[in-house]
């Protein structure tokens, strides 16, 4: 086989009898029934949504009920377990799918015995591809303590990615605010921040799980595994943490954006009534003078709208002389 396998209508993903040197042998529904030969590890992957996948889980992977009540679970956050049969592990990582958002995180099921690797999932994952793509190149998991790392140095990669994106955007947006080349709503930050909440959701336990797998002493993990599972917890608090910080610049910069949308509204308001404060009196003389009634003085001098604009225009000076000496200008 030279070309990774489409899952069908099945249920079945993918399978490999491992021989343990990085290279793999596909099977089929028939074949995974047989015992794999003296020296290799099965990996059978499948998607739980099919019954046929169910049925296989329920009637003939052997799987005790508990562990098999997390492998076919819909939304279930990150965990591990250790039992005497084998280790439960439940990652999430981003969802690069078509047409869905990377925050809305898919889940995958692995459980690990001394030679035998059994994977569910819902929704496709890109990790667990580029495991298949190692196998035909030669170069997949010696053993199911490696299957483990490889898996969540893939899903860790691909975080990397998302959180190194945020946090540009979020440095875009700030540039931008402080040049004032282009204008940033208040919704961005809060999109951001809602993604950083929905990723610190499922990261943080993916933190615990990884930690606790790190800390096993079973023969399913070599010492090479417990430090590459270590390096991997370590690796998932920095994107905790770097969700953290990015939560807090996004919180920053809206506020600060609040505030200066503020500042420019107060200045705006602070010369509207400055006009209105010059133009108020002169209002009133233009109103006073303009009533339709006897007796209003000038009325027969021809000279008098000069004077009455000449007054008008003193006043005004004065005004704005006197809003000077204030420093209200």
């Amino acid at each position: 086989m030279n070309e990774i396998r489409e899952p069908g209508q099945d249920g079945l993903i993918c399978a490999y009898d491992l021989d343990g040197k990085g290279g793999g042998t596909p099977l089929d529904w028939s074949q995974i029934g047989i015992s794999p030969e003296p020296g290799r590890f099965r990996w059978v992957h499948v998607d739980f949504s099919h019954s046929n996948a169910r049925n296989w889980l329920r009637n003939d992977s052997g799987i005790e009920p508990s562990i098999l009540e997390a492998m076919l679970q819909e939304d279930i956050r990150p965990r591990s377990l250790s039992t005497p049969q084998g280790v439960l592990a439940v990652l999430r990582g981003v969802n690069l799918n078509p047409g869905s958002d990377a925050e809305d995180m898919v889940s995958i099921r692995v459980w690990l015995e001394k030679d035998r690797i059994i994977s569910t999932r819902r929704r496709r994952l890109m990790s667990v591809q580029l495991i298949q793509e190692d196998l035909l190149a030669g170069n997949g998991p010696i053993g199911p303590g490696d299957f483990l790392v490889r898996l969540s140095e893939n899903l860790g990669d691909r975080i990397a990615d998302v959180i190194e994106s945020i946090d540009a955007t979020i440095e875009q947006s700030e540039i931008n605010m402080a040049s004032g080349e282009e204008k940033t709503y208040r919704g961005e930050f809060s999109n951001l921040r809602r993604k950083t909440a929905h990723f610190r959701r499922y990261l943080s336990p993916q933190r615990e799980a990884l930690d606790r797998l790190s800390r096993l002493r079973d023969s399913i993990f070599t010492e090479v595994d417990l430090t590459d599972l270590q390096e991997a917890t370590n690796r998932m608090t920095l994107f905790v943490e770097e969700l953290d910080l990015s939560r807090e610049r996004a919180m920053v910069a809206q506020e600060e954006m609040l505030s200066n949308l503020a500042h420019e509204q107060n200045s705006k308001m602070y010369l509207l009534s400055l006009v209105a404060a010059v133009f108020l009196p002169l209002s009133f003389l233009t109103g006073l003078f303009g009533m339709n009634v006897a007796g209003l003085p000038g009325l027969e001098n021809p000279q008098s709208f000069n004077v009455l604009a000449g007054l008008m225009l003193l006043l005004g000076i004065g005004i704005m002389l006197l809003f000077r000496w204030k420093k209200w200008l």
